[in-house]
């Protein structure tokens, strides 16, 4: 296929957290907001006046320094994050929005929080948010509460953000432009043949969270307007297709790997992924914007910290319905070493799916920047011959009836 519009340009905004974008966001006066979970609304931090940054570690090989604050046990990610803070890779941003969701990342802030000057930035604080594990009409009124006091307020109070309602909707509004506009361009990952690889997807959804909306938003709308008239190859260099599954993915060259290996990922349900993560806020009738966030996000996540039997059932059911409507023949599932939820969660995934929805799982623990990529190969190459040689059983049985 044909180069898509901007990738080279997103690709490379992907290379440094403190990105051209960022930069240019900064210099026109505005506030930098991090986050790292998808339980922190990123909405409430596009606010008129400031502008969210999910957190990330690109090209961080060894985190040595932060092993020494944290522990050689502690997720790879949040170990990630405390190196490159370490480094002064994250003094641009002026607050960090935790909430306290996995122990890995919540450390991490932390230590923001704690280690004297660690980010070197006079504006800079933290500010934690309690998020509720169940779904119900408390605890959407619970996490409203709480995102009022511990997000609204602090901007307010620390930088004169306009908080308002007026100002959430408008916000909300903005923020379902680019949850369209990449739902749109994941849609192309539903035909017979996809017009849109695997890593193109991680790329251009993943530079929506990293990137000020204002800015990357005229990129975007421009990519999938090109993607609308970009052709399949007559041949595909693909042998099957995958939904890609589990913790922590902010690395495109992984996506790479899998499908350098005749993978094609066509789904992306992972923490950083856009199932769910780029579904549209709905504000309903009598409903304040503040109430509507609340509910939006938890009524949305399937993340494994809710650990009820009938939210695990569901966890399942939802990537066994994505690997049907993406046309997936089977389901990589993926995990960052030591994850706190996702260790289970994806030995859970490993026999249920199989047993109960009859998809195939390759099950894979990784670290957080894949340096064992030749063993890694050498699993995926495997899965993907299975998957060849259950299609070719299935057509030879039917056959013979």
């Amino acid at each position: 296929m044909r180069d898509l519009k901007n990738v080279i340009f997103f690709d490379d905004l992907l290379q440094e957290s403190y990105n051209a974008l960022v930069r240019q966001a900064k210099e026109e006066g505005k506030y930098a907001l991090g986050y790292t979970c998808y339980f922190m609304p990123e909405v409430l931090l596009d606010l008129p006046g400031c502008f969210s940054v999910r957190l990330r570690a690109p090209r961080c090989t060894s985190p040595d320094m932060a092993t020494y604050y944290m522990s050689s046990r502690v997720c790879h990610y949040a170990r990630s994050l405390l190196e490159r803070a370490l480094e002064g890779g994250y003094n641009f941003i002026d607050a960090q929005l935790g909430t306290e969701t996995c122990a890995g990342t919540c450390r991490f802030q932390e230590h923001l929080a704690e280690l004297p000057d660690l980010i070197q930035n006079e504006n800079f604080f933290v500010s934690f948010t309690d998020v509720p594990f169940k779904k119900n009409e408390n605890s959407i009124e619970h996490f409203a509460a709480t995102l009022q006091k511990h997000v609204l307020d602090e901007l307010h109070e620390h930088f004169g953000i306009d908080t308002s309602d007026e100002a959430l909707r408008a916000t909300i509004e903005a923020h379902n432009e680019i949850c369209d506009i990449i739902t749109q361009i994941g849609e192309f990952r539903k035909l017979d043949k996809p017009t849109i690889t695997g890593t193109e997807f991680h790329i251009i959804n993943l530079v929506s969270m990293v990137c000020p909306k204002y800015l990357i938003l005229p990129y975007l709308r421009e990519t999938l307007e090109d993607l609308k008239t970009r052709e399949a190859d007559a041949k595909p260099n693909y042998r099957v297709k995958v939904v890609l599954a589990g913790s922590e993915n902010d690395d495109p060259d992984f996506t790479k790997l899998i499908e350098s290996c005749g993978a094609l990922v066509v789904a992306d349900r992972y923490c950083y992924g856009s199932l769910p993560g780029r579904e549209k806020i709905e504000i309903r009738k009598g409903e304040t914007a503040l109430r509507a966030v609340a509910r939006h996000y938890l009524e949305t996540s399937v993340c494994p910290r809710s650990m009820e039997q009938s939210a695990m059932r569901q966890r399942k059911k939802y990537i066994a319905d994505v690997a049907k409507e993406y046309k997936a023949d089977g389901v990589i599932v993926e995990s960052n070493k030591f994850c706190e939820y996702w260790s289970y969660e994806r030995v859970a995934d490993t026999i249920i799916l199989p047993r109960d929805f009859g998809l195939p799982v390759c099950s894979i623990e990784k670290e957080y920047i894949n340096s064992a990529s030749g063993q890694l190969r050498t699993r995926f190459q495997a899965f993907v011959e299975s998957l060849e040689i259950k299609k070719i059983q299935e057509k030879e049985g039917a056959k013979n009836g």
